[in-house]
C-alpha cells in the first residue's frame, strides 16, 4: 500500500436517513470532515459503523464510497470479518477489488471458535487477497478472543497479516501482541481511553470511535507521543475521556452519531433499530460534554 499502517484511523459512522437507508452524502461529508482535521485512515463498516446492521450489499456499497471519496488522501482499511470465513472472504475479495488500501477482520461472534480455528479463519483471508490484513480483537462484544500467540503464528506465516487492533481494554493483552509478533508487525489500540499509554509502548497508532467527534484531539494525542512531549499528550488523553466515558449514556453506538448530529456534521443521528436514540436527560449531558470540550 501507498500509505504506511499507522496513526489514527476512524471507524467512521455509516448515517442513515429516517428511513434508516444509508445517507451517502451524509457519509461523503463525514469523510472530508475526517481527512481534514489530519487523520490517517478510514475504517469504514466497522464497530461504529454498525457493520453488524449492514447487509452483505451495503457493506459493499459503503467501501465503494469511501474509497471513491477519500481519493488517496487517507488510507482506507474496510472491516471485512463475518461469522462465516465464506463471507469474510467474499468482503475481502471486493474491499481489493474497490481499492481499499488494507482490510480489518473482526472475529467470528456469536459461535466459539477455537484457536486453531480463528487461525484458518485469518490465514483465509491472508490467502484471498494481496492486501495488508490487519485482524480485530474486540472479545468483549464478539465474546471470542484471539490470542497473542495465535496472532504471532499467523503474522509468521503470512507476511500479509500486518497487524492487529485490540480493543479488549486490556493493556496488558495489547502489549502482548506487541511483544509476541514478528518485527513491522503493527499493533493498534481501540480502546480511546488507552491512547497515549499504548503509543509510548509500542503500538503503532489507534482505532478510536472518539476521532469521528473530536478528531484534532485523538490526532494530537498521536503527534505528542510522536514527539515525545509526554506533558501534552497526557492532558489531550484526559481531555477525551469524559468523551469516550459518556459512550455509557446510550446503547453502542448511538453516542457518537448523536454527538456528530448535534455538532452539525451529520443531519441525523439515529442508528439502526432495535438501538434507540438517547433520553432527554442523557442527550443533554452529552451536549454538556460536548460543550465542556469546545464541540458545541
Amino acid at each position: 500500500m501507498g500509505k504506511p499502517l499507522q496513526g489514527i484511523i476512524v471507524p467512521i459512522v455509516t448515517p442513515f436517513k429516517a428511513d434508516e437507508t444509508v445517507d451517502e452524502a451524509a457519509l461523503r461529508r463525514m469523510v472530508d470532515h475526517l481527512i481534514a482535521s489530519g487523520v490517517h485512515g478510514l475504517f469504514p463498516a466497522g464497530s461504529q459503523g454498525e457493520f453488524f446492521a449492514l447487509t452483505v450489499d451495503e457493506k459493499k456499497r459503503i467501501m465503494d464510497v469511501v474509497v471513491d471519496q477519500a481519493r488517496g488522501r487517507a488510507f482506507v482499511m474496510p472491516n471485512t470479518g463475518a461469522v462465516t470465513t465464506r463471507e469474510s472472504v467474499e468482503l475481502a475479495r471486493y474491499a481489493q477489488q474497490a481499492g481499499a488500501d488494507a482490510i480489518s477482520v473482526i472475529t467470528p461472534y456469536f459461535i466459539s471458535p477455537s484457536q486453531d480455528e480463528l487461525y484458518g479463519f485469518f490465514a483465509a483471508s491472508a490467502e484471498a487477497v494481496s492486501l495488508p490484513v490487519l485482524a480485530y480483537n474486540n472479545p468483549g462484544r464478539t465474546a471470542v478472543n484471539v490470542t497473542p500467540p495465535t496472532m504471532a503464528r499467523l503474522a509468521a506465516k503470512y507476511p500479509n497479516i500486518a497487524g492487529i487492533k485490540d480493543s479488549s481494554g486490556d493493556l496488558s493483552n495489547t502489549l502482548e501482541y506487541v511483544r509476541l509478533c514478528p518485527p513491522g508487525f503493527r499493533t493498534f489500540i481501540g480502546r480511546d481511553t488507552l491512547i497515549y499509554a499504548a503509543l509510548t509502548n509500542g503500538c503503532a497508532g489507534a482505532v478510536a470511535a472518539t476521532a469521528n467527534v473530536a478528531p484534532q484531539i485523538v490526532v494530537g494525542i498521536y503527534d505528542a507521543a510522536l514527539a515525545g512531549d509526554a506533558a501534552r499528550g497526557q492532558a489531550l488523553q484526559r481531555a477525551l475521556a469524559p468523551l469516550r466515558i459518556a459512550f455509557n449514556l446510550g446503547t453502542f453506538p448511538v453516542v457518537v452519531k448523536e454527538a456528530l448530529e448535534v455538532m452539525g456534521l451529520i443531519p441525523d443521528g439515529r442508528a439502526r433499530a432495535p438501538v434507540g436514540p438517547l433520553d432527554a436527560a442523557s442527550r443533554a449531558k452529552l451536549v454538556g460534554i460536548l460543550k465542556e470540550m469546545g464541540l458545541a
